[in-house]
């Protein structure tokens, strides 16, 4: 199994009505992959809760089954279109940690 944690930090330029309508579409959007990505075992999106000593605006919390799992995945068409139309616009900074476990 593979732990894809991202952390993201959106676009500063984006006022806060913004901010939680982008983030909404991300979490929406990821989310939604459920059941699409072949090997996808589960994956949420956190954008709420987040404390004042957070340095990030959004996390994904996935686990797929292989390193070839995630290897599809990042490849897969549904994601690219998330990752391509709502994601990369909005964030200017992203950092992965990818694991297995």
């Amino acid at each position: 199994m593979v732990k894809h944690i991202i952390l993201w930090k959106l676009r500063d330029e984006l006022g806060a009505e913004e901010k939680r309508t982008v983030s909404e579409a991300i979490k929406k959007g990821l989310e939604g992959l459920q059941g699409q990505v072949p090997g996808l075992v589960s994956i949420h999106v956190q954008i709420d809760g987040r404390l004042d000593s957070s340095n990030a605006d959004i996390m994904l919390d996935s686990t797929l089954e292989s390193p070839a799992a995630l290897a599809g995945y990042a490849v897969h068409p549904a994601h690219v279109a998330v990752a391509n139309g709502v994601v990369r616009p909005n964030t200017q900074v992203r950092m992965c940690l990818d694991y297995e476990f």
